[in-house]
Formats: structure tokens, C-alpha cells, sequence
């Protein structure tokens, strides 16, 4: 199984990580990748302080998000690799889901945003839209 964990750092993406833990950790033939996906500052922003500055603070940020799926998934023995990238994530999630050709992406849904987004958060429902990949929405 080659699944896909999109974090972004919230409680919903730590139940998600939870979740994956309880369902595959026994899963010899498990694949993890973790994914965090940083929005970009404005070009303002980033060009006031500096492409070095910019760098440092998507780092940062991604760093923050992943730190409790890392210590979660070696707690459990769980082996996994890592990406982080810095765009629009909900097109980034779904780019990353479709190329690697994963078997299954796994999300946490906040739920939150305007009312087409009533029961699930605007990022799972853009993915939703655009991937094809099968998708655990975790809330």
C-alpha cells in the first residue's frame, strides 16, 4: 500500500495521522510519504525580505507542521519519507497524489469555509475535484 499523508499541522491532520498509525503500522508493504504544502507569501511580503528570509520561514513553517506526524510515526515503528513544497496546496496535494501514483491520500478536513464547503474544508473539496487518487478524509 503506497498511501499519501497531506499534514498541515492542524488537529485534523493529527487525527488523520492517528488514524494511519491504527490502520497500517502492522502493514510490512507500507509506503508513507508525508507531504506539507506551504502557501507562498505575497510577492510584496517575499520580496521585502528576501529570497534567503523566504527560504527560512517555509522551512520553518513546514518543519512545525510535520513535527508531530514524525514523532507519531517513529513512535509507532512506522517508516516514511517526507516532501515539502511551497504552493497552493490543495493543487499541490492533488498533483503529488496523481503523479506518484499513490493508492490511497489520506487528509484531515477542518471543515470549515464558505457554504459549498459546509461539511468538508476547501482544501479536501478542491482535491476532491481535481484527483482521481482515492481519498480517507479524516475528521
Amino acid at each position: 500500500m503506497k498511501i499519501l499523508l497531506a499534514i498541515d499541522g492542524s488537529a485534523h491532520s493529527r487525527l488523520a495521522v492517528k488514524h494511519v498509525i491504527a490502520q497500517w503500522s502492522r502493514d510490512a508493504d507500507l509506503k508513507l510519504q508525508l507531504l506539507h504544502v506551504d502557501p507562498p507569501l505575497t510577492a510584496r511580503v517575499a520580496s521585502a525580505l528576501g529570497r534567503a528570509e523566504v527560504a527560512r520561514y517555509h522551512e520553518e513553517n513546514s518543519n512545525e507542521a510535520l513535527r508531530y506526524a514524525r514523532s507519531q510515526l517513529q513512535r509507532g515503528g512506522v517508516a516514511f519519507t517526507e516532501q515539502s513544497l511551497v504552493g497552493d496546496p490543495a493543487e499541490l496535494v492533488a498533483r503529488m497524489a496523481t503523479r506518484g501514483r499513490f493508492d490511497l491520500l489520506v487528509m484531515g478536513s477542518h471543515g470549515r469555509g464558505v457554504l459549498r464547503n459546509l461539511l468538508l474544508g476547501s482544501v479536501v473539496s478542491k482535491v476532491l475535484q481535481s484527483c482521481k487518487t482515492p481519498l480517507l478524509i479524516v475528521r
